[in-house]
């Protein structure tokens, strides 16, 4: 096609030019497209948009940033097109103050009641984590379209807010906007974040009743990844096995699916079903997917292929690949193999460094990882929340020094810290810290848990006397400890983390939300039924125990899903085989 351009004097036209640029830019030749862009000897704003677009498309952030500068230079001004082509290039690298500085420059040229320039702000703005600025372009707009409405549902289910993307989805049905199939896809992964197996089902129907799992991929793997979320993986298991079409993306949610709610020999298989299949090359997400299924079965030598492997391609060096190696070597109790590949890999982030002292403390190493500790702040690189758990569970008073030195206002850090104090019996210390929150301003997010019996979600926060049921609900626990106990049960008082005595410790214990859950649950359906419970925070070790014993008596499946994981118990075993 170029040829014949040539031949035929096309080849100085602008909009000759920019198709060419843009048809290169399809096909990944951006050194053709940019060898075009550049001997074109008139370029108009169209050629130029065409040049970064074409970069745009192709995750070239820098490139494209650098062709927008050159315009400015020659005193081209950005239209709507430039504009919506230029704001992912600044989410895709993290580029706060340019993003700012073109949404200004939108506002000063009127070009904000544009309906694509505004979805493209709100798109930007969510991938950065600034859901207000989102937020605020929506609301201002004049005119929104169905994309402005996948775009903001879209913004706050990515960013972990699904209640209030719920929301936006039922106020775009109230406004008469129908929703189409990316639509869909966002709603499925809200009602996974919101354990709404109800919802869930009916979605699952609206899907199959307008025949989108033949048109496109991507809402089967919504669908599997949906019910993956929810605990239900017979679900996400049929829903794939009737995909018409798999991509590396189907195989990769299904193998998660499993590995996330403990099914590690379910990941596996599924796992070599799809090296079986020709045309389906495993990639970063394969690996992290079943990394940590041959961690948890404590499958060393598959583990240590699979590094073979990945050695041949160079992806052990991603960091989030390397990561799983490093824990699986760990929690294997080969800390030289997770050591040595812990300094081969790029370590700016502290999500290896995390995997490292998590392995450390495993194995009593504490001296080792808070020297570990120490190098990742003389390196620069800012300890989180996972960095001070894993720490704590090493070493507990060297990490205490440094915990609220971090995040002053962050009341989870003030939670572990007071934990760790109540754990050793130091009440006065416990009183220490919880008067430092109290200072500040700051109060522990309450725990509760929810289960779903019919069509109602029923929530329970711990110690809960409202309920209308509480009397059985009481009744029924006190059935089950006996029951429990007489089979070999004992409390684990560990986890009562106040100072009261022993009897009172008990009561505490059995007032938990998920055993309040988990009692409703019984007295309110069939005998035999499974029951599914959602916990906002990580489930105690003391109800996990009780949990299995439940299990067991009840002859129930008793799926939890707390802040970490899935804990599928059934028979007095949990999948998770007691490490969480």
């Amino acid at each position: 096609m170029h040829c014949c351009i040539l031949k035929m004097g096309f080849e100085n036209d602008v909009f000759v030019g920019a198709s060419l640029i843009n048809l290169y830019s399809r096909f990944r030749g951006l050194d053709s497209a940019y060898k075009v862009f550049v001997e074109m000897p008139v370029r108009d704003v169209g050629s130029w948009n065409a040049m970064i677009s074409g970069f745009c498309q192709n995750g070239n952030a820098a490139e494209a940033l650098d062709v927008l500068n050159k315009m400015k230079g020659e005193g081209l001004k950005m239209d709507k097109v430039t504009v919506s082509s230029i704001l992912p290039v600044c989410a895709q690298s993290n580029d706060v103050v340019s993003g700012l500085l073109i949404h200004l420059y939108v506002i000063k040229h009127g070009l904000e009641e544009d309906v694509f320039v505004s979805n493209a702000l709100i798109n930007m703005y969510s991938k950065l984590g600034r859901l207000q600025d989102s937020q605020r372009v929506f609301y201002y707009m004049k005119v929104k379209d169905l994309v402005s409405w996948n775009s903001i549902i879209a913004a706050y289910e990515q960013n972990d807010v699904p209640t209030t993307a719920l929301g936006l989805f039922k106020e775009m049905q109230f406004v008469g906007i129908r929703p189409d199939l990316l639509t869909v896809v966002s709603l499925a992964s809200i009602l996974g974040q919101l354990s709404d197996e109800t919802v869930s089902r009916s979605v699952h129907g609206f899907v199959m009743r307008h025949e989108w799992l033949e048109k496109d991929v991507v809402i089967g793997n919504a669908l599997v990844n949906m019910y993956a979320k929810l605990g239900a993986m017979d679900c996400a298991s049929t829903v794939f096995e009737h995909l018409p079409l798999r991509d590396i993306i189907s195989w990769n949610t299904l193998i998660t699916g499993y590995a996330q709610n403990g099914l590690a020999s379910e990941a596996i298989d599924a796992f070599n079903k799809m090296e079986q299949c020709e045309n389906i090359i495993p990639n970063q997400g394969t690996w992290v997917s079943i990394l940590p299924a041959y961690s948890h079965l404590g499958a060393l030598q598959q583990g240590t292929k699979i590094h073979g492997r990945l050695i041949k391609n160079s992806l052990y060096l991603d960091v989030f690949v390397a990561t799983c190696l490093i824990d699986m070597y760990g929690k294997c109790g080969w800390l030289d193999d997770a050591m040595s590949l812990f300094y081969e890999i790029p370590r700016e982030t502290s999500v290896p460094w995390n995997a490292i002292i998590s392995s450390l403390g495993i194995h009593g190493h504490g001296e080792q990882a808070l020297q570990l500790f120490k190098d990742m702040l003389a390196e620069g690189v800012n300890a989180d929340h996972i960095t001070f758990i894993s720490l704590l569970s090493a070493c507990s008073h060297s990490a205490s020094n440094r915990l609220l030195e971090v995040d002053s206002d962050n009341v989870g850090y003030y939670v572990l810290l007071s934990n760790m104090y109540a754990n050793v019996g130091k009440w006065e210390g416990v009183t220490k810290v919880r008067s430092l929150a109290r200072d500040r301003g700051l109060s522990k997010t309450p725990g509760w848990s929810s289960v779903v019996v019919g069509s109602i979600v029923e929530v329970f926060y711990t110690g809960n006397q409202t309920h209308p049921k509480c009397i059985e609900i009481y009744d029924e626990l006190r059935v089950l400890t006996a029951k429990m106990k007489s089979i070999g049960y004992v409390p684990d008082y560990s986890f009562v983390l106040q100072d009261v005595e022993e009897d009172e410790k008990e009561q505490i214990l059995t007032s938990h939300s998920e055993r309040l859950a988990i009692a409703f649950g019984i007295i309110s359906t069939p005998p035999g039924s499974p029951i599914r419970i959602f916990k906002n925070l990580r489930v105690c070790g003391d109800c996990h125990n009780a949990t299995k014993y439940i299990s067991r008596i009840t002859e129930r499946d008793i799926v939890v899903r707390d802040s970490n994981r899935f804990h599928h118990f059934k028979d007095g075993i949990c999948s998770c085989g007691d490490y969480w």
